[in-house]
C-alpha cells in the first residue's frame, strides 16, 4: 500500500481521498534543515505515537508509541541524535522539537523515515504526518484532520510507504 501526497492539499491512499497541507513552500527534492519546504520522494513510515492522556490508542497494525512529558525530535544539525527521538532532560544543549505540546498538533503523528536512517546534517529533521484543524502551510510535514489520520491508520502496516510530490 502506499500514500500519495499528490499536490499541496490532496493525499489519496486507497480508494479515500483527503484534504491535507504540506510546507508552506512546497516540495523539494534539495529540502534544507528550515527551507519550510516538504521532502519530494518515497519513505518508509515509522511507529505512530499519541497522547494517551488525550487520545485512545489508534486502531492500526503499526506499533503505537504514548508520548511521554520528556520525548523530543533533535531537530539540532550539529548534535549526534540529529533526526532522532531524544530524552529531553535539564541542562540539554541541543535543540529539538518538543512532542509533548499544548496545542493537538501531536495528539497523534507518524514517523516520516526521511533523512532518518543515517541523517546528512542540514539535510531535514522531524518531518511527521500529524494533525491539523486548519490546513495552514507547515515547516515541511504533511498534515491531516484527526478523523482522516484515524482511517489513514487503520489502512496502513509496516509496508507503507508515502510518496510525496
Amino acid at each position: 500500500m502506499i500514500i500519495i501526497v499528490k499536490n499541496k492539499d490532496t493525499l489519496l491512499i486507497d480508494d479515500f481521498k483527503f484534504k491535507c497541507s504540506v510546507g508552506k513552500k512546497g516540495f523539494s527534492k534539495k529540502k534544507i534543515e528550515g527551507d519550510l519546504t516538504t521532502p519530494k520522494g518515497k519513505y518508509s513510515l515509522g511507529d505512530i505515537y499519541y497522547r494517551a492522556d488525550r487520545v485512545q490508542k489508534p486502531l492500526s497494525k503499526i506499533k503505537s508509541i504514548p508520548i511521554r512529558k520528556n520525548m523530543g525530535w533533535c531537530d539540532d544539525p550539529n548534535s549526534k541524535y540529529y533526526n532522532k527521538l531524544i530524552k529531553i532532560k535539564r541542562g540539554l544543549k541541543i535543540k529539538y522539537e518538543k512532542l509533548y505540546r499544548k496545542d493537538h498538533k501531536y495528539n497523534f503523528f507518524i514517523l516520516i523515515k526521511y533523512n532518518y536512517k543515517k541523517p546528512i546534517k542540514f539535510k531535514g529533521s522531524a518531518i511527521f504526518l500529524h494533525l491539523t484543524k486548519n490546513y495552514l502551510p507547515t515547516k515541511g510535514c504533511v498534515t491531516l484532520c484527526e478523523k482522516d489520520f484515524l482511517i489513514l491508520a487503520k489502512l496502513i502496516n509496516n509496508k507503507t510507504k508515502i510518496k510525496i510530490g
